[in-house]
Protein backbone atom coordinates (compact mmCIF):
# COMPACT_ATOMS: atom_id res chain seq x y z
CA UNK A 1 0.00 0.00 0.00
CA UNK A 2 2.60 2.86 0.64
CA UNK A 3 4.62 1.41 -2.16
CA UNK A 4 1.51 2.08 -4.31
CA UNK A 5 0.99 5.21 -3.02
CA UNK A 6 4.55 6.47 -3.59
CA UNK A 7 4.69 7.11 0.52
CA UNK A 8 8.44 5.34 0.79
CA UNK A 9 11.96 7.17 -0.50
CA UNK A 10 14.93 5.78 -1.07
CA UNK A 11 18.27 6.95 0.76
CA UNK A 12 20.90 6.63 -2.28
CA UNK A 13 23.25 5.66 0.97
CA UNK A 14 20.89 2.96 1.34
CA UNK A 15 20.58 1.68 -2.16
CA UNK A 16 23.98 1.56 -2.43
CA UNK A 17 24.79 -0.28 0.95
CA UNK A 18 21.68 -2.85 -0.98
CA UNK A 19 23.90 -2.65 -4.01
CA UNK A 20 26.89 -4.25 -1.90
CA UNK A 21 25.11 -6.77 -1.19
CA UNK A 22 23.33 -10.20 -2.57
CA UNK A 23 19.96 -9.55 -4.26
CA UNK A 24 17.33 -11.83 -5.97
CA UNK A 25 17.04 -11.15 -9.94
CA UNK A 26 19.57 -8.16 -8.67
CA UNK A 27 18.89 -5.98 -11.90
CA UNK A 28 15.53 -5.38 -11.88
CA UNK A 29 15.75 -5.07 -8.29
CA UNK A 30 18.16 -2.35 -8.43
CA UNK A 31 16.07 -0.78 -10.73
CA UNK A 32 13.22 -0.84 -8.82
CA UNK A 33 14.74 1.45 -6.04
CA UNK A 34 16.04 3.35 -7.81
CA UNK A 35 12.80 4.18 -9.21
CA UNK A 36 11.63 4.96 -5.83
CA UNK A 37 10.98 8.66 -4.79
CA UNK A 38 14.54 9.81 -3.53
CA UNK A 39 15.49 11.07 0.34
CA UNK A 40 17.03 14.35 0.56
CA UNK A 41 20.27 13.70 0.78
CA UNK A 42 22.72 15.68 3.51
CA UNK A 43 26.17 17.05 3.14
CA UNK A 44 29.02 15.14 4.56
CA UNK A 45 30.27 18.05 6.10
CA UNK A 46 26.84 18.38 7.96
CA UNK A 47 26.61 14.82 8.85
CA UNK A 48 30.40 15.59 10.70
CA UNK A 49 28.64 18.39 12.61
CA UNK A 50 25.50 17.09 13.26
CA UNK A 51 27.23 14.27 15.00
CA UNK A 52 29.39 16.46 17.03
CA UNK A 53 26.55 18.90 18.10
CA UNK A 54 23.75 15.78 18.66
CA UNK A 55 26.76 13.64 20.57
CA UNK A 56 25.81 10.17 18.04
CA UNK A 57 29.05 8.93 18.85
CA UNK A 58 29.79 5.75 20.38
CA UNK A 59 25.86 4.87 19.50
CA UNK A 60 26.56 1.91 17.73
CA UNK A 61 25.34 3.54 14.40
CA UNK A 62 27.36 4.03 11.15
CA UNK A 63 27.54 6.43 8.81
CA UNK A 64 24.89 5.33 6.51
CA UNK A 65 22.54 5.03 9.64
CA UNK A 66 23.61 8.81 10.79
CA UNK A 67 22.97 10.09 6.86
CA UNK A 68 19.57 8.47 7.47
CA UNK A 69 18.76 10.41 10.26
CA UNK A 70 19.82 13.62 8.61
CA UNK A 71 17.40 13.02 6.13
CA UNK A 72 14.66 12.57 8.57
CA UNK A 73 15.55 15.36 10.07
CA UNK A 74 15.56 17.86 7.18
CA UNK A 75 12.06 16.01 6.19
CA UNK A 76 9.84 16.37 9.17
CA UNK A 77 6.94 14.18 9.36
CA UNK A 78 9.38 11.35 7.51
CA UNK A 79 8.82 7.96 9.49
CA UNK A 80 12.31 5.78 9.62
CA UNK A 81 11.92 1.90 9.25
CA UNK A 82 14.44 -0.31 10.55
CA UNK A 83 14.91 -3.25 12.74
CA UNK A 84 18.29 -1.92 13.81
CA UNK A 85 17.35 -1.58 17.28
CA UNK A 86 20.48 1.28 17.85
CA UNK A 87 19.62 3.16 14.74
CA UNK A 88 16.02 3.15 16.08
CA UNK A 89 17.15 4.32 19.59
CA UNK A 90 19.29 7.40 18.13
CA UNK A 91 16.13 8.18 15.69
CA UNK A 92 13.81 8.13 18.64
CA UNK A 93 16.04 10.14 21.30
CA UNK A 94 16.20 12.93 18.16
CA UNK A 95 12.32 13.00 17.76
CA UNK A 96 12.09 10.97 15.05
CA UNK A 97 9.23 8.57 14.19
CA UNK A 98 10.95 5.28 14.09
CA UNK A 99 9.50 1.90 13.55
CA UNK A 100 9.71 -1.54 13.12
CA UNK A 101 8.32 -3.01 9.49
Amino acid sequence: MLLSNREVVMHSCLAAELALGSLRNRPRTLVRLDRLPQARVVALRDIRQMIEVRGLYAKGIGLTDAHLVASCLITPGTHLWTRDTALRGVAKTMGIDARLP
